[in-house]
């Protein structure tokens, strides 16, 4: 993409409501007591009309994708090239040729019924954002036009006050800037037509996701071609390749509604486990329940029309829990198809009375969600460099790749963990079937055997016998070692399996471009001084290039072989909060330099995102701490104190006609008269407690300091709170409880 175009453009430029949801609370016991809830369920359950058509369909697919092909309909050959041209080589598009993208955008956009556009962007708030505009306008004599030029493609400006900013903006500073990135092709989404920005702001720091992701992209294209010149003189352009696993629940709407935590907060803060979770292991691949296929079936539909190619589907180990993954793209494709993936499921599960559940952990005792991702790099010929060759010349081309990927993950542990970790996935780690908190990697013995052979290798210039042996029986058994021997894992929180790197700590509910913007970063530095390092010994020992490769890389295993793992790492059940601790690694010297050298982002930029994210970080507790309370004491505390007027009823009644001896008749009944206050009193003063630690976290005004206060002093109170809610989940009679159950929740048919 070389200096990409966006960063070109935006120099130039900067040169349903509460009542129902109450009603629905209020009658809910209700329903239960006349067993009508299962009846209101079927009728909810009634799915909308399943689309016939599949994901592969060659009339629909990315019908409603402005790609090359519709681009062609609309321009002149001579113009189509050029603008190719200046996408290839990163250089401006002309405004004339801008103005022709743009009236084309139009055309086709109208043709299908679309009235307006918008810059669809990824703020740091964790979701995407997008500000219409109407196609209409007027003209001179105030008669009606539709308009959308070259300058409306090409830019937008947002109100940037209200996004998350770490302090780079004021409130009262409005102004933001979306700028066109021409290399994500604009789609139509709910009649509007959608064309992917980055967003920074008025001084130029980036306010959003995409905006480093491109750079570091572009960053590791230029080192890794300039590795690959080594090898093959042809290679030109390297492209990150990402393929993500998307995991979520399903659980029915009407039950949802009645969960205040699951609505406020994603998942919840209270509920004991049904006496069956995931034990028998019988959801886990299997049948998919009928209306869950309805469901699945209109959202391949939907994918299919904007170009996301959805390739799988199928239950998770947790009932309730489904996992879908597309084929593999291009990482920034891949990273907006994703995004926009997560809007269609929330739309699209609507239709079917559903909600979708993108929290790492929305259920206690029963697997969380992960968005496993898969990370490659392909040369402009096709090759996956970290897929070994047929010859030992191209098997040593993906060890060098392979090694200096591992050896920049190792060096930068702690950046790889503080990319993925918040709140709501420090609940997920080192849980059930989740990866550990310890960040390790996962590569197999028999690649560790390699390893070892080239770690023995002798420094300095290779015989010819050594260099022989080397390339046939190292070196060119790779493919078969590859292909027989290295299982998959479950666990590890980094695994390469077999032509890829799996990074398996990032949340469901996160944007994939952040950790990959810091993966493609550390990359991008391990191989820039994995080329000095070679170009050195071939110009100060005038070593050939193949012993200066070997040479440097037996001094790259070296020094990583002591954190590889043989084996995978223990789960540590015991994990930590990570979060406030492991995002200081964002703002170290080690880290500012990183990024800063790379020009990936400034040091504004990292101690901003640092700041957004320490702040998330805090108003989630704070949320689910408020949302705990208010449940606690406007649900479960008046529900168990109805059941203790029934139990006192009960008591009264064996008083009245068995006399003095209702005592010995009535015992247990007293007994958990007895209890239901313990834990009332218990619930009463946990919330006391909760809200007092909260505001003493609250004077704090360091928000590194006061995120650790939340870890410390507030989060266990909603451990405290949720076992006393629970026991009197088990005591309260079923017909009074007000919330859903898990029971209730699982095992959708």
């Amino acid at each position: 993409m070389g200096k990409t175009f966006f960063l070109a453009i935006f120099i130039e430029m900067n040169e349903k409501n509460s009542k129902s949801l109450t009603l629905f609370h209020n009658s809910y016991p209700l329903l239960k007591m006349q067993t009508l809830r299962k009846q209101s369920l079927v009728k909810l359950s009634e799915s909308p009309k399943v689309f016939e058509k599949r994901n592969g369909d060659s009339e629909e697919y990315a019908s409603n994708v402005f790609n090359n092909k519709q681009l062609q309909k609309f321009i002149s050959d001579k113009s189509f090239r050029q603008i190719q041209l200046c996408i290839e080589k990163g250089t401006q598009i002309e405004a004339s040729l801008a103005d022709q993208i743009a009236s084309a955008m139009k055309s086709w956009a109208v043709s299908k019924g679309v009235t307006h556009y918008t810059h669809w962007f990824q703020p740091l708030s964790g979701t995407t954002a997008e500000k219409h505009e109407s196609f209409f306008d007027l003209d001179i004599s105030g008669d009606q036009i539709e308009k959308f030029d070259g300058d409306q493609l090409v830019q937008q400006i947002p109100n940037a006050s209200s996004f998350p900013s770490g302090g780079i903006r004021n409130t009262f500073e409005a102004r933001g800037y979306t700028a066109w990135d021409s290399s994500s092709p604009a789609f139509l989404f709910d009649k509007t037509l959608c064309i992917p920005t980055i967003f920074v702001s008025y001084t130029g720091e980036a306010l959003d996701y995409k905006t480093p992701f491109l750079k570091s992209l572009q960053k590791l294209d230029d080192a890794a071609t300039e590795i690959c010149q080594y090898f093959d003189k042809n290679i030109s352009k390297v492209t990150a390749i990402l393929g993500w696993e998307q995991e979520y629940f399903l659980i029915d709407r009407s039950l949802a509604l009645t969960r205040p935590d699951l609505i406020l907060t994603g998942r919840t803060l209270l509920g004991h486990a049904p006496s069956k979770g995931q034990e028998l292991n019988d959801h886990y691949f299997g049948s998919i329940p009928s209306r869950v296929s309805d469901f699945l079936s209109e959202l391949e539909r939907e994918c299919s029309l904007v170009g996301i190619p959805l390739k799988t589907k199928h239950n998770e180990a947790a009932p309730s829990q489904y996992e879908i993954a597309p084929v593999f793209e291009n990482a920034n494709l891949a990273v907006d198809h994703n995004t926009l993936l997560m809007d269609l499921m929330n739309k699209v599960a609507y239709k079917h009375n559903f909600q979708v559940l993108f929290h790492e952990k929305p259920f206690d005792k029963i697997n969380g969600s992960g968005k496993h991702t898969n990370w490659s790099l392909n040369t402009n010929s096709g090759i996956n460099l970290l897929s070994p060759g047929k010859t030992p010349m191209s098997n040593l081309q993906f060890l060098s790749f392979f090694i200096n990927t591992l050896a920049g993950v190792l060096n930068h542990k702690d950046l790889i963990k503080a990319s993925t970790v918040s709140a709501s996935n420090d609940l997920r780690i080192g849980v059930n079937e989740a990866p550990s908190s310890d960040l390790s990697i996962f590569i197999g013995q028999y690649l560790l055997g390699v390893l070892d052979d080239l770690e023995n290798v002798s420094k300095g210039k290779l015989s010819p016998e050594e260099k022989t042996d080397l390339k046939l029986n190292v070196i060119g058994k790779i493919p078969e070692i590859l292909l027989d021997n290295t299982d998959r894992n479950r666990t590890s929180p980094i695994a390469f399996t077999g032509n890829k790197f799996e990074f398996r700590t990032v949340g469901s509910k996160s944007n994939c471009s952040k950790l990959i913007t810091v993966l493609n970063a550390i990359v991008t530095e391990q191989l820039i001084g994995f080329k000095i390092a070679v170009d050195k010994l071939i110009e100060s020992k005038k070593m050939k290039k193949d012993d200066a490769i070997f040479n440097v890389l037996r001094e790259t295993i070296f020094s990583i072989k002591p954190e590889l793992s043989k084996k995978e790492k223990r789960i540590d059940h015991a994990n930590q909060v990570a979060t406030p601790k492991i995002l200081h690694s964002y703002i170290t010297t080690k880290s500012m330099d990183l990024f800063k050298n790379l020009e990936i982002l400034s040091e504004r930029e990292l101690m901003a995102r640092y700041q957004v994210d320490l702040e998330a970080y805090i108003s989630n507790i704070q949320i689910e701490s408020r949302t705990l309370g208010d449940m606690a004491r406007n649900h479960i505390i008046p529900t168990a104190i109805r059941y203790q007027n029934l139990l006192i009823t009960n008591i009264q009644g064996l008083k009245e006609i068995y006399g003095t001896s209702y005592k010995k008749l009535a015992s247990e009944q007293l007994i958990i008269l007895e209890q239901i206050s313990d834990h009332i009193a218990g619930i009463n003063e946990g919330v006391t407690l909760m809200i007092n630690a909260r505001k003493r976290a609250n004077a704090i005004l360091d928000f590194h300091k006061r995120a650790i206060q939340y870890a410390d002093t507030v989060i266990p109170f909603l451990s405290d709170i949720r076992y006393q809610c629970d026991k009197l989940e088990l005591t309260v009679e079923d017909n009074l409880w007000p919330l859903a159950k898990y029971r209730e929740m699982f095992f959708v048919r």
